[in-house]
């Protein structure tokens, strides 16, 4: 198989690990560890970002009203139609926070990491493929099935993100990382485009309901995801366990008494930890950027002026940024390149700070609304890419699912405090601008937190070397050899 250049790293640097002997940078594993990104983008951008919340909701308002009660959870309130996907994502978060931690400190402990990879990742193909069969008043079937699918893929995301450190030395983390991230957006993107054409052109074009083709586009998903999902399986290599598991201790326990252990080492590693505080702040201005971006166009270019927002141009808008986000990916992996991965994360933040500055006092027309879009997301695979690979590195050796765990509940167990200071905006002031601008405040922290972290420390700390350490270390390796 001849791999594009977009596939291809460096492998001067090929090397063995200590577990066995297992090469890293091998271009074939590297290819399908990479693939998994191009497979499971086809779930967040079909199923989370595009298609399932607004199907659902239609689903349970037919049955209850337009906000009829869905569930009554007593002391905790009611969940009602236009609740009820949002419901069903902080019910999925909600899990992680506790599952995922304690599967990357088993995962340490057992040569089963591909495998509970594999078994977390198919089983959230299958609910996702599931999704085809929800119809009519099965609107709580279907909200199972996605808390199902996405608790599935968090916990498949803590197994392959620890792999990172695994097949690459330092110097090859953040192309990996960037690349990787590229090929999800292509990939995702892709699909998503053959997915809107089915759902808009479903009734003229292709002849059969738009609904059917939101389940057939659901559908696709799942298939997409667990088809090129095989590519990783049969190219990852099963390693030795890092750690060997202590007599007359379970797996549970050993799981529980790593995740004590692992809080303990943080709070050795300061600076592992102050960077994963800076990532938690910054984090979720992104997401909840993501997340409040189409409300806040259609609210501003088109409800706060007495119009319909066509649906139309926010999926475009939508699909748009998966592109642009791919050829952002890969020209902040030149950037960090030159300028190095933390001032290149520190330079995507400045922009993600420029652009809600912009939206709040600048934002005015449709043709803004496309650069707007573009700009979010060139420096969102950027930011997220060049965070996972920077952070892969302040690791210790044979802890990566353990730390990898705790990396995921940064990113997804505070995603509610974002969209909860921008909802309290709205509702206070009435005005979407001014919620947008309220979350410079999470980039400002975030910059300021990540100013005060020395990574290179960190790395140093974690038991690793800096990528232009293993850069020379490469380089008077060639001299050597010529010498002989």
């Amino acid at each position: 198989m001849t791999q594009p250049e977009l596939l291809q790293v460096d492998d001067s640097a090929s090397t063995t690990t200590d577990r066995g002997a297992t090469p890293v940078n091998d271009r074939r594993e590297i290819f399908g560890w990479m693939m998994y990104d191009w497979a499971n983008s086809a779930f967040y951008t079909t199923v989370v970002g595009a298609l399932l919340g607004p199907y659902l909701t239609v689903l349970a308002q037919r049955a209850v009203g337009e906000n009829g009660t869905l569930l009554n959870l007593g002391p905790l309130g009611e969940v009602t139609a236009k609740s009820f996907f949002p419901f069903c994502v902080s019910v999925a978060v909600f899990s992680q926070v506790f599952l995922l931690p304690m599967l990357g400190a088993i995962a340490d402990y057992s040569v089963l990491k591909k495998k509970l990879m594999a078994v977390f990742c198919y089983t959230a193909v299958v609910a996702t493929c599931l999704l085809f069969f929800v119809k009519g008043e099965r609107y709580l079937f279907g909200g199972l099935l996605f808390i199902v699918a996405n608790l599935c893929y968090g916990a498949a995301m803590v197994f392959y993100n620890s792999y990172l450190p695994e097949i690459t030395t330092e110097d090859q983390r953040d192309k990996v990382s960037s690349r990787g991230f590229a090929l999800g957006y292509l990939g995702g993107g892709l699909l998503l485009a053959l997915n809107l054409a089915l759902v808009l052109g479903a009734e003229e074009t292709f002849g059969i309901t738009q609904e059917f083709a939101v389940r057939v586009s659901l559908l696709s998903a799942g298939v997409w995801w667990g088809g090129f999902a095989l590519i990783t399986f049969a190219m990852l290599r099963t390693r030795e366990a890092a750690r060997t598991l202590p007599a007359n201790k379970s797996y549970f326990a050993i799981g529980i008494a790593e995740l004590r252990s692992t809080v303990g080492e943080l709070r050795r590693l300061s600076h592992t930890l102050r960077y994963l505080i800076g990532y938690l702040f910054y984090n979720d201005g992104i997401q909840t950027v993501i997340g409040s971006a189409s409300v806040f166009l259609a609210q501003e270019l088109f409800v706060a002026r007495g119009l319909e927002a066509p649906q139309s141009f926010l999926l475009g808008i939508f699909l748009m940024a998966q592109f642009v986000a791919f050829g952002g990916a890969l020209v902040f992996e030149r950037i960090a390149a030159v300028v190095g991965t933390k001032r290149a994360i520190l330079l995507s933040l400045l922009i993600w700070a420029g652009i809600v500055i912009y939206a709040y006092g600048f934002f005015r027309t449709e043709t803004q609304a496309w650069v707007m879009t573009a700009a979010i997301a060139f420096v969102l695979g950027g930011s997220q890419a060049l965070s996972r690979s920077l952070f892969s590195r302040m690791i210790p050796k044979g802890r990566e699912a353990s730390f990898f765990g705790i990396y995921e509940i940064s990113e997804r167990g505070t995603s509610w405090l974002g969209p909860l200071i921008f909802s309290i905006v709205v509702a206070s002031t009435g005005s979407y601008r001014q919620a947008i601008l309220s979350l410079i405040f999470f980039f400002v922290i975030g910059i300021i937190i990540l100013l005060l972290t020395d990574t290179d420390r960190a790395v140093h700390e974690a038991g690793n070397a800096l990528p232009e350490e293993i850069a020379r270390r490469a380089d008077i390796s060639s001299k050597a050899k010529v010498k002989r």
